[in-house]
């Protein structure tokens, strides 16, 4: 049974649990239909905690609770498993809480200053908001354009009101960064008036962590934000690239949808609009089972048989053709938008970064990537391009080369903490470098 909190403003920072000083808290929120991601922030300095994610929501027979907490030490971090029941959001919120309560901070129920939510798509809200009537109501209008992802956050955000009653709280979309391009680089050529009435436009995705990029890579060039002119490349299963001019996103792959740009793990990207009026006629598919097929049975996995770029490689070390191909089509593809970035930008770039699960992780593809882009200024040093892996931040580039090349491991839920912070107000936004320990 959790502990009853009190009202918001009845937590000061300075209060005594037990002759004990309440330390602040954030918790940032990632609602998935079925799932609920979390993370615990210390606030003051900003240093994060333990994380997981309740899987399952719904399943009683399966309900699974996954956390991890670093070791204040510096060791191995600790790992819980746990089969729990929750029906809703609510009660796996709730679930959650009873484990922090546990594990962390028994008072962590009344530490909890904010609560930042990721929302994937906020129409064309270009900061994160406040969360009020007016806000919810604009999540819920654009879930026609993410129907998968936020009525699913409306669900976390509707646990977290309940909960945490009276705290500020917070949505942090994926696609505000973007909301800066200019029009020319938003709007489609088709008619006007399905802009101007249905609001049908490129926006953009993965935000949170272009912005996270975008504000390392100054602080490792020695730039402020206003003066950096980067190409961020978030490569994983889902893969974008921007164009950011003076610390501005000027253009981005994705779309409408997050169905636009790069080969993905399971989505094809880029295609010529007629395939898709080709492939529902030719094969009588309905529009559901189209999304269906160019969502999920594309990409990476339509041309190899595999989403996993790990066995891709492996599949084209051996030899094989269509894993080679895919390989091939996915280096040409992210090698394509960093030379039209590059136009876009004028010439003037100061870096290009790596991130994401295979950004951070695949030397090889980094490689491939960078092959014969040295007329571009951009000259990789292949030994230290092998050592930048496992979560390495690092610069790949060679001496010679005039745009830096950079390998910025992602960290989303901190740059959504950061940005909650600056909405609410409270406590420190100046991250500490890595995970450490959460003051207990």
């Amino acid at each position: 049974m959790l502990t009853s909190r009190p009202p918001f403003g009845q937590v000061p920072t300075r209060s005594n649990i037990s002759g004990t000083a309440l330390k602040p808290k954030l918790l940032v929120l990632n609602a998935g239909s079925s799932s609920l991601k979390f993370k615990i922030f210390g606030v003051e300095p900003l240093v994060a905690g333990m994380g997981g994610m309740f899987d399952r929501i719904g399943d009683s027979a399966n309900c699974t609770l996954k956390a991890s907490a670093p070791d204040p030490l510096g060791g191995k971090a600790r790992k819980w498993e746990l089969k729990l029941p929750a029906s809703d959001h609510t009660s796996a919120l709730q679930e959650i809480l009873g484990f922090i309560s546990e594990n962390v901070s028994g008072s962590f129920s009344r530490e909890v200053v904010a609560v930042g939510h990721r929302v994937v798509h906020g129409l064309d809200i270009s900061a994160p908001v406040l969360l009020d009537t007016a806000a919810i109501d604009r999540i819920r209008e654009a879930a026609v354009f993410a129907p998968l992802h936020n009525p699913a956050g409306l669900q976390g955000i509707e646990a977290a009101q309940r909960v945490f009653e009276g705290v500020p709280q917070v949505a942090v979309f994926d696609t505000a960064f973007h909301a800066t391009m200019p029009p020319y680089a938003y709007v489609y050529g088709i008619p006007y008036e399905l802009y101007d009435k249905h609001q049908i436009r490129r926006y953009g995705f993965h935000g949170t962590s272009h912005k996270y990029l975008v504000d390392q890579a100054a602080a490792m060039l020695g730039k402020s934000v206003s003066e950096t002119n980067v190409i961020t490349c978030h490569l994983g299963n889902g893969s974008s690239v921007a164009a950011v001019q003076n610390g501005r996103c000027v253009d981005t792959s994705m779309g409408m949808t997050p169905l636009e740009g790069l080969l993905m793990g399971t989505r094809c990207g880029d295609v010529d609009p007629a395939v898709v009026l080709h492939i529902e006629s030719q094969l009588g598919l309905s529009a559901k089972e189209t999304d269906n097929l160019l969502n999920k049975k594309s990409g990476l996995l339509g041309v190899t048989g595999s989403s996993d770029l790990r066995a891709v490689i492996e599949a084209a070390h051996k030899g094989e053709a269509r894993a080679q191909l895919g390989l091939d089509m996915l280096v040409h593809r992210i090698k394509k938008y960093i030379g039209a970035y590059t136009a876009v930008l004028g010439g003037k770039v100061d870096a290009v970064i790596f991130s994401a699960g295979i950004g951070e992780n695949s030397s090889l593809l980094r490689g491939l990537v960078l092959e014969g882009l040295q007329g571009l200024g951009m000259e990789v040093d292949s030994e230290l391009n092998q050592q930048a892996v496992g979560g390495r931040q690092g610069d790949i580039s060679a001496p010679g080369s005039r745009v830096k090349l950079l390998v910025i491991p992602t960290d989303e839920e901190l740059s959504i903490a950061q940005q909650t912070l600056q909405v609410v107000g409270t406590g420190s936004t100046n991250a500490a470098a890595g995970a450490g320990a959460m003051a207990a």
